[in-house]
This record gives C-alpha cells, sequence and structure tokens, in this order.
C-alpha cells in the first residue's frame, strides 16, 4: 500500500462518471473540506485489512501533530502499477474508514471507482507532502536497494550556504529576491515527487511533435519523433564534444550485469535506485541505472600509475534504467529509460579529486550555458557528511563562490552512501517543483569495492578516489527544462522559443504562390550548404494560415517570397524573437544565423523539405 499525505488548506473533489465495473453509489456534486490530511491512497496487490489499519493508526498519529482535525480517504491509482483487483481494494480502503470512525477522527471519504475533479492546496511547510509505503509485516514483496530504505529516514539538516561565507538554518534564511532557491529547499525537505497534475512541458513536447508516451511499452519510456530525435541527438553530440575537450576517453559497456556479482552487488544496495531485473534459466540480471558499473569493471582490469591519473573515462548511456515509482513518473522529467552523459574520474587522493571536481563544475557551468540555460534558470544544493563538512568546509564554500549565488545545503549526521559529498544543479520549473540537472560526487567507497588501484611513487598499490559526474544530467531532462523554460517565457508574454542550434527548422520558406517555389528550392540549397535547417512551405493554403503555422512550431526565421523579393533581391524576413519583418539579404541572413549558432553541432533536418509531402505525427 502507497499513501501520498498531503497537510492541505482544502480539498475539493466532484464525482464526474464511474470508471470501473466496481464503484460506490455517489452524489454528483462538490464536495469540499477545509485544513485536513488529505490521504491519497493505492491499495497494492497483497495488501489486507491489517495493513491498512495499521497505515490508518500511523497517519492518524500524524495528523494529530501536524494538527489536523480531519482526513480525507482518496482512492488513488497513480502511485503504482502493481494495483489490487478493484473488489478487494474497496474493502481495504472501507477497512481504512472503519478504523478512523472508531478512532474518533472526522472522517471523509470520495467514492471508489469514479472519474473525479480534483482540487487541492497543499500548505507550505516542510512535512506537507510524505509519501508512505506499507507492507505485510516482514515481508517485503521486491528486493530494495538498502541506500532507498536509508534514503527514507536519514535525518538530514538543511541550510542556506552563501558566497560571503554564510551556513543560515534554511527556517531562518530570508529568501526574498531567491524565490527559486526556496521552491528548491521545500520540495527537497519534502522529499515528495508524486505528481498531482500534468506539468505544461508535457503538452508541449506532443504539440512540437517531439515525444509522446509509448503505450504499447512500461510506463516512463516514450518514443521520439523525428523532431525530437535531432534535438536529443544534438545535444547528446554536444555534451559529447564539451567532455572529451574536458579529457574524457569514450567507451561503451553493457547494459545489463548480474545481480550477484560481489562487487555490482554492493553498489546496487549503496545506490537509491529501483532496478529492472531480467531473469534467465540460471542467473538474474539488472538493467544498469548509470555507467558505472562497466566502467569501473574496465578501470579494475587497467595497470594505472600514479602518472595516468587523473583517468577521466565517460560514457554517453543509452539507455539507462531506473524503474521508478508509477505516480512520480512525469513527461520528461522522470523517466524509467534515459540517456545520462556520465563521465568519472579516477583520482590519487582528495585533494586531486578537490582539484578536479573544481574543474568540473566548470565544465557544468559552461555546459548549462550552452544548451541554453544560464545561472539564473538554475539552483545549486550541496550534500556532505557532517565530517567532511568540518574537516573541508573551505573546500565547500569555494564551490559556492564559484556559483556564485546563495545554495541549499543538505548536511548528514553519518555517510549513509558511498559519496561524501555531492552537488547538483537544480531546474524549478512552473510547478515550483525541482529537477536535478549536473551533478558531481566524491565517492571513497567504491574503489575498494571493485578492486580499483593504481601504483604511487613509492611502488605501492593503492586505492583512488572517484568522482562521478555528468556535465549535463539525463539528455530528456534538459529538454524538460528547455520546454519549462519557454512555457514560463509565455507566461510573461513573451514568445516562447528553444535556442536557435536545437530548432527544428530554423528557417521557414514560404511561396506566396506556386511559381516561386523554384526560387524557394535555391535558397534553400544555399541555407543548406551554410548548415542551417531550412523546409519549404508549399500547401496549398493561404499565406497568413502558413505563418501561423510557422508561429506555432516556434520557427525563428520566417521567410515569405512573392515577386518583390525576386525583383529587390531582399528577403523578407519575420524574426520570432523580437517580432519585427525587416528586409535582408541571403547572405546578411546566413552570417547572423551562423554567428548566433556559433560552433554547436550541427545535423540535417530528418525530414521532407517539402511541407507538403511531410507526416504529421499528431
Amino acid at each position: 500500500m502507497k499513501i501520498l499525505a498531503l497537510h492541505v488548506d482544502h480539498v475539493e473533489y466532484e464525482p464526474i462518471r464511474p470508471e470501473s465495473s466496481i464503484y460506490e453509489e455517489a452524489e454528483r456534486k462538490a464536495h469540499r473540506i477545509e485544513d485536513a490530511l488529505l490521504l491519497l491512497t493505492c491499495v497494492e496487490k497483497g495488501d489486507d485489512a491489517e495493513i491498512a489499519i495499521r497505515a490508518l493508526r500511523e497517519l492518524a498519529e500524524q495528523a494529530r501533530k501536524l494538527g489536523a482535525s480531519r482526513i480525507v480517504i482518496y482512492p488513488y491509482a497513480h502511485l503504482s502499477s502493481n494495483l489490487a483487483p478493484p473488489s478487494e481494494a474497496l474493502s481495504i480502503l472501507r477497512a481504512m474508514r472503519d478504523e478512523a470512525r472508531a478512532l474518533g477522527i472526522e472522517t471523509y471519504s470520495a467514492p471508489f471507482g469514479w472519474n473525479k475533479r480534483l482540487e487541492v492546496s497543499v500548505k507550505g511547510h516542510p512535512l506537507a507532502e510524505q509519501l508512505r509505503s506499507y507492507e505485510r509485516a516482514g515481508e517485503r514483496a521486491e528486493e530494495i536497494p538498502q541506500a532507498l530504505l536509508l534514503e527514507e529516514r536519514l535525518e538530514s539538516y538543511w541550510y542556506i550556504l552563501t558566497p560571503e561565507g554564510d551556513m543560515i538554518p534554511v527556517e531562518e534564511y530570508d529568501f526574498k529576491g531567491h524565490e527559486n532557491l526556496e521552491a528548491l529547499a521545500r520540495y527537497e525537505i519534502q522529499k515528495s515527487r508524486a505528481v498531482l497534475e500534468e506539468p505544461p512541458h508535457v503538452s508541449l513536447m506532443k504539440r512540437l511533435e517531439i515525444a509522446d508516451h509509448e503505450p504499447a511499452s512500461d510506463p516512463g519510456n516514450l518514443r521520439w519523433y523525428a523532431k525530437g530525435r535531432l534535438i536529443k541527438s544534438l545535444l547528446e553530440q554536444y555534451v559529447t564534444e564539451k567532455v572529451i575537450e574536458y579529457g574524457g576517453i569514450e567507451v561503451e559497456t553493457p547494459i545489463m550485469y548480474d545481480m550477484n556479482h560481489p562487487s555490482l552487488k554492493r553498489y546496487l544496495h549503496k545506490f537509491p535506485a529501483r532496478q529492472y531485473i531480467v531473469e534467465t534459466e540460471d542467473k538474474r540480471y539488472f538493467l544498469r541505472f548509470a555507467a558505472c558499473f562497466g566502467q569501473f569493471l574496465i578501470a579494475k582490469d587497467m595497470s594505472l600509475s600514479y602518472r595516468d591519473l587523473p583517468l577521466r573515462l565517460y560514457e554517453l548511456t543509452r539507455y539507462s534504467f531506473r524503474r521508478e515509482k508509477s505516480g512520480e513518473l512525469v513527461g520528461l522529467k522522470r523517466l524509467r529509460a534515459f540517456t545520462m552523459p556520465d563521465v568519472h574520474a579516477i583520482c590519487r587522493d582528495l585533494e586531486q579529486a578537490k582539484e578536479e571536481m573544481r574543474r568540473r563544475l566548470k565544465l557544468s557551468l559552461e555546459v548549462m550555458e550552452g544548451v541554453g540555460l544560464t545561472k539564473d534558470d538554475i539552483e545549486m544544493a550541496i550534500r556532505f557528511t557532517r565530517d567532511f563538512y568540518e574537516e573541508h568546509k573551505d573546500f565547500i564554500f569555494e564551490l559556492v563562490r564559484m556559483f556564485g549565488k546563495p545554495v541549499l545545503a543538505e548536511m548528514w549526521s553519518e555517510r549513509y552512501f558511498y559519496f561524501v559529498l555531492k552537488w547538483e544543479f537544480n531546474f524549478v520549473d512552473c510547478q515550483r517543483k525541482a529537477a536535478a540537472l549536473s551533478t558531481d560526487q566524491i565517492d571513497v567507497e567504491n574503489a575498494s569495492s571493485y578492486g580499483i588501484t593504481y601504483v604511487n611513487e613509492r611502488g605501492e598499490k593503492m586505492y583512488p578516489i572517484i568522482l562521478h559526474c555528468s556535465p549535463s544530467g539525463a539528455i530528456e531532462r534538459v529538454i524538460y527544462a528547455l520546454l519549462e523554460k519557454a512555457y514560463l517565457a509565455m507566461m510573461r508574454g513573451e514568445k516562447p522559443m528553444l535556442p536557435l542550434w536545437l530548432t527544428p527548422t530554423q528557417v521557414r520558406l514560404i511561396p506566396v504562390k506556386p511559381e516561386y517555389l523554384d526560387d524557394c528550392l535555391k535558397i534553400l540549397e544555399r541555407l543548406e550548404k551554410a548548415q542551417i535547417r531550412a523546409d519549404i512551405d508549399d500547401r496549398d493554403e493561404s499565406v497568413d494560415r502558413r505563418i501561423r503555422d510557422a508561429e506555432t512550431e516556434w520557427i525563428h526565421y520566417i521567410v515569405v517570397y512573392g515577386e518583390r523579393e525576386r525583383k529587390g533581391g531582399l528577403l523578407s524576413v519575420r524574426r520570432r524573437a523580437t517580432g519585427s519583418v525587416e528586409k535582408i539579404s541571403l547572405d546578411d541572413l546566413i552570417s547572423e544565423i551562423r554567428k548566433e549558432i556559433g560552433g554547436k553541432p550541427f545535423k540535417k533536418l530528418p525530414l521532407p523539405k517539402l511541407l507538403s509531402k511531410r507526416p504529421s505525427f499528431r
């Protein structure tokens, strides 16, 4: 059983229509409850009344501590894919209701088996959102990494670190002017990742024909259309080029590993992620969730000298797999199959690791800027053990100064995982929720676990320090951030756009009449030779309609071509960024676009150049 407990100012629900063959009788009217603990409850296979009663008693105590005098039990199937049959689920929910009333708690229940309109206003304190999971006593339905269990109950101390060297408890910090940092702090402290409403980027990724859910696959696995594949591949190429410039050595490793391999098994339980399991006749394998496994096994088999270090191994993992909870899956933000650029640095000692981390922080800032996310778009979080902070306080604040803004800090009283320090850049979206992008970690454990050694100046074998870095984070999540940023611009009354180098069609040519098509084809050829992606809208539609359609595709440059352009030799160019229409030569247009794109990667448009020949994926 999984329950997302929300302390709400109010909850309002209205039954619309039955959606199950088994449903309760209900009035089709709105129900509004003020100041309550809302229990979004998902009943799973194997649950029984005993689990339901235990969960209700625990959450009733939670309601008492929060000062909530009433509870609302709301059937919510979206937290799991392992659902109990409807009849069993209804019986167990009724057991919860009966127990609540027996305890004398003012209780409200949303009807089971209905499609409902739901409106929720969650309170702003750190404990207002909590996800709970319940199983039978002494039984666990799946093999869950120990790190996930520790993560659920570890005690954290939260601070804001400033570039000036201050360490301020979160509850005492004045967030005025740092509203996104405040949103990040609330999101991280609450630790709830469940999704209650669809974020704006989901409709944008569909409308722009970038990606969509694949109903024939496991949830969290997407289909990528031609435009989305182009954007994704350009980002993959850009990040890879940046890593190789930094000194990364690119390798490729398997996606599947033996669960009983001794080194891998230890690491599985040190990383907070659920795995996909593949079973053969005599073995169990797991699908990788990062490139660590393959790169560490390569490093183990290498003969390394101190002169070789730092050694930087890199792989763009297409794909990495994490079996995230179904209630947390959403669009491009949180997936079960994703593309992760992963570069590990094997370092002689902690001092070399610290110097390498400085380089990688700078690299990650450059990558963020290059993909279209400025420092104003991201917030930094840094996590460390108390011991590491006390011994390396100056280094931690140096990282904060490099970032140049206050950052959220999480301190642990002891080391729970394999790392002693971890930082990440986060994007705060339209729903005031955060998602991690770039990250780096100081790993003090896995060299020993995998048997990775190097020979020092005295000929002695030593265990190195390992850094884990993704300069961009998951490629899919970068696209999520860019789409959410565009939506925020739209809310401010600005034109939403992707960076020019990532926009599938950079120039749209619109011939006023069919007799100008040949001229447009010649212009298209010039643009393609200059490595600019262009196409021609030759459809039998009005010019105004074709301009509007180009606008909905967020095309940066729209060129309407007719008799005046043929005779005058200048193009009539509509710039999306400014909304202006100007006369400009083709050479000047090419020069302007090439200057804005700079040295970013280029790929050809993988679609027919004539829109009359182009399929629609919507």
